[in-house]
């Protein structure tokens, strides 16, 4: 692989350049988190992100994802009814207060677990979908897995303590980023602040998500809480064009977890920015062309590109365009032939394919013979520069 290494100016090329000033930590109280700028695919901030820990409620997240995917397959649609057995009555903790008499639809059921986090409404969609809640939680499990949440196992839907009950804050980062992306049409249920089912126990409408109320883009999504466990959220906001999705364990009270959240939403959006490094169709390197009709071609940027970068960064960037020399003609205008990698202080390396400015047709006779005698002569070059001297 070549490197060619580039210190990119602010001129027309609208490029930043990273000073050499650590990016600024953030000292969470929760004893596992996860923080990621979903905009830009940027992890912000981890700590025993990857560990598995007992999620509480924040695993119903798995099951509205399951619920979710039934949806987008027509296995059932929002006016679709589901039974209330004896078991889904029986559940404590959080609830909708279903009854056995009761057949809610699957959007009240959906806003049951996200608002209310109904455990009771949890029962009804797991044995609505897999016949069992024991079905369903091994379906939750292999659909994780399925999805690379590799430390999570579910023993139930509705995040009731159990020892084969586990999540890991990445896996919950990972699943709520999906839940935004992949189902857009139900997000708003997220930000609901409020659900009446039939009436019932006026004091459990309120969703428990701290941030909806606090005018910051909060727009989502679950929280949790159990003994083991301590209090957790998983959140995201939006300012701007950027979102973040964060995920926090541990808390010692509500309180603390409200506090927490509020001041990972304003370090991730006020200690970070995105900006652009460079305008589209910038030439950044030149590429030797093997057998073409051109000796070279320009690497230019497919487009504008864009960065997260540490809000305390003026300047410049350094990076290095990396690519196979020389690339085989023929090549096609806007052909992928290289990567622009950029380093960034205390964020991970980003990476963006750079493309062939214009087409470079293969050469014809004269350009292979030629090529073929270059090849030849580099050859007997460096055999007489490598053999040994003759001894008299």
């Amino acid at each position: 692989m070549m490197l060619h290494r580039l210190i990119l100016q602010t001129v027309t090329a609208c490029v930043f350049v990273i000073c050499a000033l650590p990016t600024h930590a953030f000292d969470t109280r929760a004893t596992a988190a996860y923080v990621i700028d979903v905009t830009n695919d940027t992890v912000l901030m981890e700590k025993n992100a990857q560990v598995a820990l007992p999620p509480a409620s924040m695993s119903k997240l798995m099951t509205i994802n399951m619920l979710y995917e039934a949806l987008r397959d027509g296995r059932v649609a929002l006016e679709t009814r589901m039974n209330v057995s004896t078991r889904a009555e029986a559940m404590t903790g959080s609830s909708m207060f279903l009854t056995t008499r009761d057949r809610p639809t699957v959007e009240e059921l959906l806003q049951g677990i996200i608002v209310q986090s109904g455990n009771d409404a949890c029962v009804v969609v797991a044995e609505g979908l897999g016949g069992t809640e024991q079905a369903f939680a091994e379906m939750m499990t292999n659909r994780a897995n399925a999805l690379g949440m590799y430390n999570s196992s579910f023993a139930n839907a509705s995040g009731w303590p159990a020892p084969a009950q586990r999540m890991s804050m990445e896996d919950l980062g990972l699943l709520a980023t999906r839940l935004i992306n992949e189902f857009p049409e139900y997000y708003h249920y997220f930000s609901q602040q409020r659900f009446e089912f039939d009436g019932r126990v006026p004091q459990n409408h309120n969703n428990r998500n701290p941030l909806l109320r606090l005018n910051i883009g909060a727009d989502g999504l679950k929280t949790g809480h159990t003994s083991e466990a301590g209090y957790g959220l998983v959140g995201s906001a939006r300012q701007g064009n950027r979102r973040i999705v964060f995920v926090i364990t541990g808390l010692q009270s509500e309180l603390e977890r409200a506090e927490e959240a509020e001041r990972i939403v304003n370090w991730a959006f006020r200690q970070f920015s995105q900006r652009q490094i460079a305008d589209e169709g910038v030439e950044l390197a030149r590429a030797d062309v093997w057998l073409g009709a051109e000796r070279d071609v320009a690497v230019v940027t497919p487009e504008a590109l864009t960065m997260l970068l540490p809000a305390s960064v003026q300047g410049g960037v350094s990076g290095e365009v990396v690519f196979q020399s020389p690339i085989v003609a023929p090549i096609t205008a806007g052909q992928t032939i290289a990567d622009f990698v950029v380093a960034r202080d205390g964020l991970p390396d980003v990476s963006y394919p750079l493309v062939a400015a214009n087409a470079v047709d293969a050469g014809g006779f004269v350009t292979r013979v030629l090529t073929s005698a270059r090849v030849l002569i580099n050859r007997v070059q460096n055999t007489d520069e490598t053999a040994p001297e003759a001894v008299n």
